[in-house]
């Protein structure tokens, strides 16, 4: 049984010629390029359709702006005595440490008196020798005043036997003078407290030798105390200098006390560009020892400021900015302000915006310039 031939028939040839009409390309064509115009027609039209970008604003309003400043410091003695030794020598006793206490005329340290001991010696047998010297020549000068008396001498030798006593009482002078100064310079193997205070700082040892001058502790003298802070040049320039500084202990909020700028360093540090200044204490309670952590706090003269959250600001190129709102269209410009001040939660600004003008707190950190926005309903501003 044969089966048919369908590829030589003319059923075939007639579904060919069906699926490729040509005539039916434009009508495609024309329906691909509708889809695709329609398509690229969307973006825009959403575009057109996005919503305005919901913020939070606050309306700006310039006050009397006194801003207080809170910086950290030290209580210290407004007196510190760097101690040394007055002559050279190795330590043999230390007495004291950091921390004692210590009254006037007392002994902190000594070093080795053999050399000046034998200096106190070296004096002392110099002046028996001119003591014998002394009284060998005042006899004979007697003598000789006795002689002349009764006409058995010559003035010659009366003189010279006067110049001779003379001598002999100088060089006596200038061996009992030599004698004190050896004296004292044993005294100086012994370093003595000279006003009663606390040992703040040592920098010797016993078996270490010591030089002239060279410090070897620090007492800050008992009185009255300076509280020393470090701060930023800024603050100097203001004029400060009659303020007066509230002074609380960092470990007792309850303890306080006033103060007043006493000494400002005219320098300013290298490492920490800060400037040091002396606050003294007025009457500062026994809880501010020596060491004492204390927070100064000044307030600084009342300025023009427009008192914002601190969310407001952004930064234009570096530069602090703002976004305003233009009350006409709702669109937003990004704006430079002048900083007066940063607080924890709010920031002062002292120019760049003008009384009544509305700006962006929250919500600005994907606008863009000329953007539409909206107040969030129930905003206070």
């Amino acid at each position: 049984m044969m089966r048919p031939d369908f590829y030589s028939s003319g059923f075939v040839v007639e579904r060919q010629r069906q699926w490729y009409d040509p005539s039916a390309v434009p009508k495609v064509l024309a329906l691909v390029l509708g889809l695709v115009l329609l398509a690229g027609c969307q973006p825009q039209k959403a575009a057109e359709q996005k919503p305005p970008a919901q913020v939070n604003a606050a309306k700006v309003e310039f006050t009397d702006y006194a801003q207080s400043v809170s910086v950290a410091g030290e209580i210290r003695a407004k007196i510190d005595s760097n101690l040394s030794f007055r002559v050279s020598g190795k330590v043999t006793e230390r007495l004291v440490d950091v921390g004692d206490h210590v009254a006037a005329g007392d002994v902190l340290a000594r070093i080795d008196p053999a050399q000046q001991q034998a200096d106190v010696a070296a004096s002392d047998a110099a002046v028996r020798s001119a003591e014998a010297q002394l009284r060998q020549t005042t006899s004979a000068f007697d003598r000789q005043k006795a002689l002349l008396a009764q006409g058995f001498t010559t003035r010659s030798a009366y003189d010279s036997a006067e110049e001779a006593q003379r001598t002999a009482q100088g060089s006596l002078d200038a061996a009992r003078a030599q004698l004190q100064t050896s004296r004292e310079t044993l005294s100086y193997t012994e370093l003595k407290a000279d006003a009663p205070g606390v040992v703040t700082a040592r920098n010797i040892e016993v078996g270490q030798v010591t030089q002239i001058a060279s410090t070897a502790f620090t007492v800050a003298v008992d009185g009255p105390r300076d509280a020393i802070f470090n701060v930023y040049e800024g603050l100097v320039t203001r004029n400060i200098g009659n303020q007066q500084i509230q002074i609380v202990l960092f470990d007792n909020p309850a303890v306080t006390a006033a103060g007043t700028i006493r000494e400002v360093s005219p320098t300013v540090d290298g490492a920490s560009g800060t400037v040091r200044v002396k606050v003294a204490v007025q009457n500062p309670a026994p809880e501010m020892a020596l060491g004492s952590v204390v927070i100064g706090t000044v307030k600084l003269p009342a300025v023009k400021a427009a008192v914002l959250p601190s969310s407001v600001l952004t930064s234009d190129n570096g530069k602090p900015a703002v976004w305003v709102i233009d009350p006409q269209t709702g669109a937003v410009g990004l704006r430079d302000v002048t900083v007066t001040a940063y607080e924890s939660l709010t920031v002062a600004i002292g120019g760049g915006l003008q009384a009544g003008e509305q700006v962006v707190t929250t919500g600005g950190t994907r606008l863009r310039p000329t953007e539409i926005v909206a107040i969030k309903s129930g905003d206070p501003s």
